[in-house]
């Protein structure tokens, strides 16, 4: 892959932003900030000045309004969740706004990801018909559920959906929908995930409820004034909930820009000292401590086991981890979660091994013979595992990866995954309709169904839909470059500046630490280390598939290199201790067995 390095900024563009160090301030200014004042906002948010009005998202207030007459008449309230590590963080949340204001007239309902698949179904809808619920609050999933929500109404149950993901053309007939992707939607960031959606109902619950109580007092004495918010709820003690919305946000591939910003910075800091049992429970299992948790350890420890519930068994054993009250219940579900997490791997791993005979099969190995877009299936295939092979298929053949198998009703689904380039949705759009029963989804992910006739030319059609998309963008940069006079990279492709081995050193990682955390839209720094030379490398893990390569500055201290899952690179074939190459890797600090370590992530070797 090609790279290049971004330019030095000039005297100007750094006088503007004296406020940080070089390296900082060229990495800022890199990221779109040419002044200190909004860099600053950036690095240090402010929950009161960054968050928008929950009013400003369409149907909210409608929506707050009613769940506090439900509340008010003691109505039966369900929540129907997506069964991810966005759905169920949102469950909690929901579970926690009620327990907290004595409200017990709820229940939390969770699909089972292989019997019922995504979103909202029939048969669960007869079922909280059947336990009396009169208002139903989806999260994270609802807005493509025509069918299911139209029998909601005959059944007599008001449906709230909130849910983030693309409306389709025709939306279901529901009481309400918050979703700020809707075109008439004015809510200023539109990049908010399913738990960030529902995070945002219960702040406008709250602010209405507060103006409610407010116009009473005024109207008749204060004793006489009732509020839903009872049982000791005190100012301020929805922020406890970010936790769950600061995971949700870090899992789900949503920009981690704008409001996103907010969630998962002050996620993160309520998740260092959060008083969940479940959660400080799977953390000693996994030794990981609580008061210097990261993103990669909720990326790549947490949200797998959130996650593994559904793809292996009961979404709701994740449910009930987040939400346990008692030791025993924490110990418990910790102890699932991570088993059947092991259990994933090992599935996913045969999977991922049989996908590659398959293409190596078919299109030989040379990688630039493969098509524009990966589509295969098998009904053997289980649909619920196939969004961690194909992120893992995107991710190493740089394409989008479209899989389908089959469900345990006998419906072809599938998921999705890009490159992160491409837009799965827009792909999907691009296919004649009629082979789909349904898709969804967001930029980076999605999943879909299609249909029995149809599933046969599924990699036909969505390949001329993404070679259709690739031509005219590949036009429009041609445009673009003409008039610039200059070639252009995607941003996965420029390195932000060069240093060397020399200087590392903790000064550095404490300042480019202050963009943590890091994510979608806003990436680990990447820099260059140019004709180093390497002193050894180990290949390290049980299964061997771990490199660690050593490097050393110049007064002789060391300074450990790290590629995850890296054994199979050719640059490791390769290696000869001594002979210099280029390194582009991240910084960071490692924990490991209780020791604090400076290291480099390795990107690329060239």
């Amino acid at each position: 892959m090609p790279y290049a390095i971004r330019r030095s900024i000039t005297n100007d563009e750094q006088t503007k932003l004296a406020a940080f160090s070089p390296v900082l301030s060229h990495i800022l200014f890199h990221r779109g900030f040419t002044d200190a004042a909004d860099a600053q906002a950036f690095i240090l948010p402010d929950y009161d000045l960054h968050t928008h009005d929950p009013f400003l998202l369409k149907d909210a207030e409608k929506s707050a309004l009613r769940i506090i007459t439900a509340i008010q008449k003691d109505e039966r309230i369900a929540v129907y969740s997506d069964y991810d590590a966005d759905g169920i963080p949102g469950a909690v949340i929901w579970n926690d706004f009620f327990t907290r204001i004595g409200y017990k007239n709820f229940s939390i309902y969770i699909p089972h990801r292989h019997n019922e698949g995504f979103g909202l179904n029939l048969e669960a809808i007869e079922q909280l018909a059947g336990e009396g619920v009169k208002l139903l609050i989806t999260l994270d999933c609802g807005i493509t559920d025509v069918k299911p929500v139209e029998r909601a109404v005959e059944k007599g149950i008001e449906v709230i959906i909130t849910d983030h993901h693309e409306p389709p053309a025709f939306l279901p007939p529901a009481f309400a929908i918050i979703d700020h992707k809707q075109n008439d939607c004015l809510y200023p960031d539109k990049n908010l995930c399913g738990s960030g959606v529902a995070y945002k109902l219960i702040q406008a619950v709250i602010k209405k409820e507060k103006e409610r109580c407010k116009l009473q007092m005024h109207a008749n004495d204060a004793n006489e004034t009732q509020t839903i918010l009872k049982n000791g709820w005190k100012e301020g003690h929805e922020k406890w909930l970010l936790d769950m919305v600061g995971i949700a946000t870090l899992s789900d591939m949503v920009s981690l820009k704008g409001e996103n910003r907010v969630f998962a910075y002050y996620g993160l800091n309520v998740l260092r000292q959060s008083p969940r049992k479940g959660l400080i429970r799977l953390l000693e299992k996994l030794k990981i401590p609580q008061k210097h948790l990261t993103e990669d350890d909720i990326g790549f420890m947490i949200t797998p086991r959130i996650n593994a519930a559904s793809r292996m068994g009961l979404p709701m054993d994740a449910f009930s981890l987040l939400s346990a009250q008692t030791d025993e219940d924490a110990r418990t579900y910790a102890d699932h979660l991570d088993t059947i997490n092991n259990e994933r791997k090992g599935v996913v791993a045969a999977l991922s091994k049989e996908i590659k005979k398959i293409l190596h099969d078919r299109y030989g190995a040379d990688e630039s013979l493969l098509p524009a877009a990966i589509v295969l299936g098998n009904p053997e295939w289980r649909p619920s595992l196939l969004g961690l092979v194909a992120n893992t298929c995107a991710e190493q053949l740089r394409r989008p990866v479209f899989l389908w198998g089959r469900d345990g009703d006998g419906m072809l689904k599938g998921s999705c995954r890009s490159e992160g380039v491409s837009s799965v949705v827009e792909i999907m759009r691009g296919v004649p309709e009629g082979v789909f029963i349904k898709y969804g989804g967001h930029k980076h992910s999605g999943g879909f169904e299609v249909t029995k006739e149809q599933v046969h030319f599924l990699d036909t059609h969505l390949n001329e839909a993404q070679k259709k998309i690739q031509d005219t963008k590949t036009k429009i940069q041609e445009t673009n470059q003409e008039s610039r006079g200059m070639n252009t990279l995607s941003d996965d492709e420029m390195i932000d500046m060069e240093l060397s081995m020399d200087e590392l050193n903790w000064t550095l990682y404490n300042d480019i630490a202050k963009l943590a955390p890091f994510g979608m839209d806003n990436p680990k720094p990447v820099f260059l280390f140019k004709k180093v030379a390497p002193v050894a490398l180990k290949i390290f893990g049980k299964t061997k598939e771990h490199v660690e390569v050593s490097f050393a500055k110049s007064n002789g201290q060391k300074i450990p290199a790290i590629s995850f899952f890296g054994a199979n690179e050719q640059w490791v074939k390769d290696f000869v201790p001594g002979k210099p190459i280029d390194l582009i890797a991240s910084i960071e600090k490692s924990l490991f067995a209780g020791r604090t370590e400076l290291r480099l992530r390795i990107v690329d070797i060239v």
